[in-house]
Protein backbone atom coordinates (compact mmCIF):
# COMPACT_ATOMS: atom_id res chain seq x y z
CA UNK A 1 0.00 0.00 0.00
CA UNK A 2 1.36 3.41 -0.97
CA UNK A 3 1.83 5.99 1.75
CA UNK A 4 -0.33 9.07 1.27
CA UNK A 5 1.03 12.60 1.42
CA UNK A 6 -0.90 15.86 1.34
CA UNK A 7 1.36 18.42 -0.33
CA UNK A 8 0.42 22.08 0.13
CA UNK A 9 1.98 25.03 -1.72
CA UNK A 10 0.61 28.06 -3.54
CA UNK A 11 3.45 27.91 -6.10
CA UNK A 12 2.14 25.56 -8.82
CA UNK A 13 5.64 24.86 -10.15
CA UNK A 14 6.90 23.71 -6.73
CA UNK A 15 3.69 21.75 -6.13
CA UNK A 16 3.81 19.84 -9.42
CA UNK A 17 7.58 19.22 -9.27
CA UNK A 18 7.46 17.80 -5.75
CA UNK A 19 4.33 15.79 -6.59
CA UNK A 20 6.11 14.19 -9.57
CA UNK A 21 9.23 13.40 -7.51
CA UNK A 22 7.19 11.83 -4.73
CA UNK A 23 4.99 9.81 -7.08
CA UNK A 24 8.08 8.49 -8.88
CA UNK A 25 9.23 7.28 -5.46
CA UNK A 26 6.04 5.35 -4.74
CA UNK A 27 4.01 7.83 -2.71
CA UNK A 28 0.39 8.67 -3.36
CA UNK A 29 0.18 12.47 -3.42
CA UNK A 30 -2.80 14.77 -3.07
CA UNK A 31 -2.20 18.48 -3.55
CA UNK A 32 -3.70 21.69 -2.24
CA UNK A 33 -2.91 25.21 -3.45
CA UNK A 34 -3.96 27.01 -0.28
CA UNK A 35 -4.27 26.53 3.47
CA UNK A 36 -8.06 26.51 3.33
CA UNK A 37 -8.08 23.82 0.61
CA UNK A 38 -5.60 21.77 2.67
CA UNK A 39 -7.73 21.97 5.83
CA UNK A 40 -10.74 20.80 3.84
CA UNK A 41 -8.77 17.82 2.45
CA UNK A 42 -7.46 16.93 5.91
CA UNK A 43 -11.02 16.49 7.10
CA UNK A 44 -12.12 14.36 4.16
CA UNK A 45 -9.08 12.13 3.69
CA UNK A 46 -6.46 10.20 5.64
CA UNK A 47 -2.78 11.00 5.12
CA UNK A 48 0.44 9.55 6.46
CA UNK A 49 2.13 12.92 6.12
CA UNK A 50 1.38 16.58 5.47
CA UNK A 51 4.04 18.78 3.86
CA UNK A 52 3.07 22.43 3.69
CA UNK A 53 4.66 25.65 2.53
CA UNK A 54 4.89 28.11 5.39
CA UNK A 55 3.94 31.29 3.52
CA UNK A 56 0.88 31.23 1.30
CA UNK A 57 -2.21 33.42 1.73
CA UNK A 58 -0.60 34.80 4.89
CA UNK A 59 2.87 34.56 6.42
CA UNK A 60 1.63 31.91 8.87
CA UNK A 61 -0.78 29.94 6.64
CA UNK A 62 1.43 26.85 6.82
CA UNK A 63 1.16 26.81 10.60
CA UNK A 64 -2.62 26.85 10.25
CA UNK A 65 -2.34 23.70 8.10
CA UNK A 66 0.06 22.07 10.59
CA UNK A 67 -2.30 22.75 13.53
CA UNK A 68 -5.24 21.31 11.57
CA UNK A 69 -3.19 18.22 10.70
CA UNK A 70 -2.16 17.68 14.34
CA UNK A 71 -5.86 17.68 15.32
CA UNK A 72 -6.71 14.75 13.04
CA UNK A 73 -7.36 11.42 14.77
CA UNK A 74 -5.16 9.60 12.24
CA UNK A 75 -2.11 11.62 13.38
CA UNK A 76 -0.16 12.42 10.19
CA UNK A 77 3.51 13.35 10.28
CA UNK A 78 3.99 17.07 9.62
CA UNK A 79 6.70 18.99 7.81
CA UNK A 80 7.01 22.68 7.08
CA UNK A 81 8.45 23.57 3.67
CA UNK A 82 10.04 27.00 3.43
CA UNK A 83 12.58 29.09 1.58
CA UNK A 84 12.83 31.32 4.66
CA UNK A 85 13.79 29.14 7.64
CA UNK A 86 13.13 30.79 10.99
CA UNK A 87 16.14 31.44 13.18
CA UNK A 88 14.39 30.15 16.26
CA UNK A 89 12.45 26.96 16.94
CA UNK A 90 8.97 28.50 16.51
CA UNK A 91 8.21 25.97 13.81
CA UNK A 92 8.52 23.14 16.38
CA UNK A 93 6.37 24.97 18.91
CA UNK A 94 3.70 25.32 16.23
CA UNK A 95 3.47 21.55 15.68
CA UNK A 96 5.77 20.87 12.74
CA UNK A 97 7.97 17.83 13.24
CA UNK A 98 10.42 18.66 10.49
CA UNK A 99 11.66 21.67 8.56
CA UNK A 100 12.35 21.23 4.83
CA UNK A 101 14.31 24.15 3.40
CA UNK A 102 13.85 25.09 -0.28
CA UNK A 103 15.59 24.43 -2.53
CA UNK A 104 15.96 20.83 -1.43
CA UNK A 105 17.60 18.03 -3.37
CA UNK A 106 15.58 14.94 -4.24
CA UNK A 107 17.67 12.50 -2.19
CA UNK A 108 17.69 14.78 0.85
CA UNK A 109 13.92 15.29 0.57
CA UNK A 110 13.26 11.55 0.36
CA UNK A 111 15.64 10.78 3.21
CA UNK A 112 13.98 13.34 5.49
CA UNK A 113 10.47 12.15 4.58
CA UNK A 114 11.35 8.50 5.23
CA UNK A 115 12.95 9.36 8.58
CA UNK A 116 9.92 11.38 9.65
CA UNK A 117 7.47 8.66 8.61
CA UNK A 118 9.42 6.06 10.62
CA UNK A 119 9.53 8.40 13.64
CA UNK A 120 5.80 9.08 13.38
CA UNK A 121 4.95 5.38 13.10
CA UNK A 122 7.08 4.63 16.17
CA UNK A 123 5.29 7.38 18.12
CA UNK A 124 1.87 6.03 17.09
CA UNK A 125 2.79 2.50 18.15
CA UNK A 126 4.15 3.72 21.50
CA UNK A 127 0.96 5.68 22.11
CA UNK A 128 -1.20 2.66 21.19
CA UNK A 129 0.81 0.35 23.50
CA UNK A 130 0.50 2.85 26.35
CA UNK A 131 -3.25 3.10 25.80
CA UNK A 132 -3.65 -0.68 25.62
CA UNK A 133 -1.61 -1.06 28.81
CA UNK A 134 -3.74 1.40 30.73
CA UNK A 135 -6.95 -0.27 29.55
CA UNK A 136 -5.84 -3.75 30.62
CA UNK A 137 -4.25 -2.78 33.95
CA UNK A 138 -6.20 -4.17 36.91
CA UNK A 139 -8.23 -1.65 38.82
CA UNK A 140 -7.12 -0.94 42.37
CA UNK A 141 -9.09 -2.65 45.15
CA UNK A 142 -11.48 -0.35 46.88
CA UNK A 143 -11.30 -0.22 50.65
CA UNK A 144 -14.54 -0.41 52.57
CA UNK A 145 -15.17 2.28 55.10
CA UNK A 146 -15.72 0.76 58.48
Amino acid sequence: MKRRILLVDDDVTVLLTLKAVLELNHFEVQTAGSASEAVEKLGSGVYDMVITDSRMETDDAGFHVIRAARQQSYQPATALLTAYPPRNLDWKHNGAQSLLVKPIGTQDLLRQIEALLVQQQDEKQSHERAQAGSETAPAGKEQKAG
